[in-house]
């Protein structure tokens, strides 16, 4: 496996590769990569907001077109390099048997430690190169902020959102996300930039 995993692989023999294997790998130019490598372990935090994500996404989105899905679904990002959102929303036509979203809107990635200046930098790079992306969601676990990139005709726009009372609007899936429910169940420490309000 160790072997395989340092080959350069296409993604139709990485999508095969990745069937055999016991955990999820990203392929990043053309490199399987261990998607949990590049974090140490999902926290409890990252787990949670992740699942209230995917929650409040279904719930609004049944019965549309569009439906959040894990990481075990891929997003093709060039055609050396396939990573694994922490949520999609995939508008698409359902397709079974297949490992890869076809026409996503939004991507989220639930910061990690460990994963945060790949996720602000290279994978907000790829992300925004992606044709029928709309947004891209950046969560934060240590403090109820967000910051979600929008497309606009002018390029993407990005907008900051903080504390429990935000609500981010998605009206190209016909969707919202309160912070409230993004982050319901957590409670954070007080913070320097709290006190002094």
């Amino acid at each position: 496996m160790a072997d395989a995993a340092r080959q350069r692989m296409t993604p139709e023999e990485f999508f095969r590769w990745q069937e055999g294997q016991d955990e999820p790998f990203e392929l990043v130019d053309g490199v399987p990569v261990p998607k949990h490598r590049m974090m140490t372990g999902a926290s409890i935090q990252h787990d949670r907001v992740t699942v209230n994500v995917i929650v409040t996404l279904g719930t609004q989105l049944r019965g549309s077109r569009c439906r959040p899905t894990t990481d075990d679904v891929s997003l093709r990002t060039s055609i050396t390099t396939i990573r694994r959102p922490d949520v999609t929303v995939e508008c698409g036509e359902l397709v079974y048997d297949t490992h890869e979203s076809r026409e996503p809107r939004l991507v989220v990635e639930v910061a990690s430690p460990s994963t945060t200046a790949v996720d602000r930098t290279v994978k907000l790079e790829e992300y925004k190169r992606h044709p029928t992306l709309r947004y891209i969601l950046l969560f934060e676990t240590v403090a109820p902020v967000a910051l979600l990139y929008r497309r606009e005709a002018e390029g993407w726009q990005p907008e900051r959102f903080e504390g429990l009372d935000a609500v981010i609007t998605l009206p190209e899936i016909g969707a919202s996300l309160s912070l409230a429910d993004v982050y319901e169940g957590l409670t954070f420490a007080p913070r320097i930039t709290d006190a002094m309000r």
